[in-house]
């Protein structure tokens, strides 16, 4: 099994964006095309197979990982999480605010949809505007009956004040838990990892072409949907702790891009290949090439990569390296991984 470059897989969605993402990948773009799945063994909500990835020969990644599942995530995965890849990587561009939604942790979606998986999510910031915001969480303890006042009477204003907020850079990573409710501003463009599902409850959708009523709360019903909300207040102190600032993470070799909170879900690590070639042990994994040009080596092969390229790593690939080619700029970028075999389990 070799490394192999995929090809893009946007589709249209309910918000504004996808312009950076066609300039990044080389195509297609926006206007409404504000996502891509990038190694996705996920389909949207209800409209399998949209989401899946395609390989380069037409296949679908999700049937060729259920058919040799060791070889695309390694003994050691299969025997502790089976043949899930236990992530799902996007790109999210944004030329439209999101709304203020969330996603129900594990315990809510085994009881309530089935599934083994929630969605905690974590954001790699690539762009964004000079004192850009997120919103995370409520600034202060919630009621249920008050956010759900809040969305049946389609108060947008009251939910965007309630939340805490914090500006973000480009260079920053900011771990979301599954159950706060959360926004990112207009103008930020972010590498997203996140467990494999497509779960999101909307609680304010006012100027989206979306239909929260019938399509917000994951056919459950708002009553059912927004027992999902943490209502908990979270500090200034609460959101540094879910934040890796750009200062740990950008420097040369192969560092860590994510808060230690997220091992438990997924791992992410910057390399930049400025001092020599980095070096990145066996296992499944998507290589988002972000800046320069280079050589991904593997005993089963190389291949050039340059901006915009992504690899998908199967294990069986065996170990591999990133090195910049000739005298131009810097190969860098970020892998990003499911969680290690034995990363620390987290029941949320």
């Amino acid at each position: 099994m070799m490394p192999m470059l995929l090809p893009v897989n946007q589709f249209d969605h309910f918000y504004r964006g996808g312009d950076r993402i066609g300039s990044l990948r080389h195509g297609p773009g926006g206007p409404q095309r504000p996502e891509e799945w990038i190694g996705s063994t996920t389909a949207r909500f209800g409209q399998a197979p949209q989401g899946f990835s395609v390989l380069p020969d037409g296949r679908l990644l999700i049937e060729e990982i259920e058919s040799d599942p060791a070889a695309w995530l390694g003994p050691d995965h299969v025997a502790r999480y089976g043949v899930s890849s236990e992530v799902l990587v996007k790109l999210l561009d944004l030329n439209q605010r999101l709304p203020v939604h969330l996603h129900p942790n594990r315990a809510f979606s085994r009881t309530h949809l089935g599934l083994a998986h929630g969605k905690t999510e974590a954001w790699y910031v690539l762009d964004a505007p000079e004192g850009a915001e997120v919103g995370v969480g409520f600034k202060d303890a919630m009621s249920l009956s008050q956010v759900s006042s809040w969305v049946a009477e389609r108060d947008s204003e009251a939910l965007l004040s309630a939340l805490r907020t914090r500006v973000v850079r480009p260079g920053d990573a900011m771990l979301v838990p599954a159950g706060l409710p959360h926004t990112v501003a207009s103008g930020v463009f972010v590498l997203e990892l996140q467990e494999p599902t497509d779960l999101s409850i909307l609680l304010e959708w006012q100027g989206f072409a979306v239909d929260g009523m019938k399509d917000g709360h994951l056919d459950l019903g708002f009553d059912t949907a927004l027992q999902a909300v943490d209502l908990s207040a979270v500090s200034d102190a609460d959101l540094d702790h879910l934040v890796l600032p750009r200062e740990s993470i950008e420097r040369a070799g192969l560092v860590s891009a994510m808060p230690a909170q997220a091992d438990a879900y997924f791992r992410a690590h910057r390399f930049d290949a400025s001092d020599g070639p980095v070096s990145v042990d066996a296992g499944f994994g998507i290589v988002v090439v972000l800046g320069g040009e280079g050589v991904l080596s593997s005993p089963s092969g190389s291949m050039q990569v340059t901006r915009g390229d992504v690899v998908l790593v199967p294990f069986a690939a065996g170990d591999y390296t990133l090195h910049t080619g000739g005298h131009g700029e810097a190969l860098v970028g970020v892998i990003c991984r499911p969680p290690a075999p034995d990363a620390p389990t987290d029941a949320r």
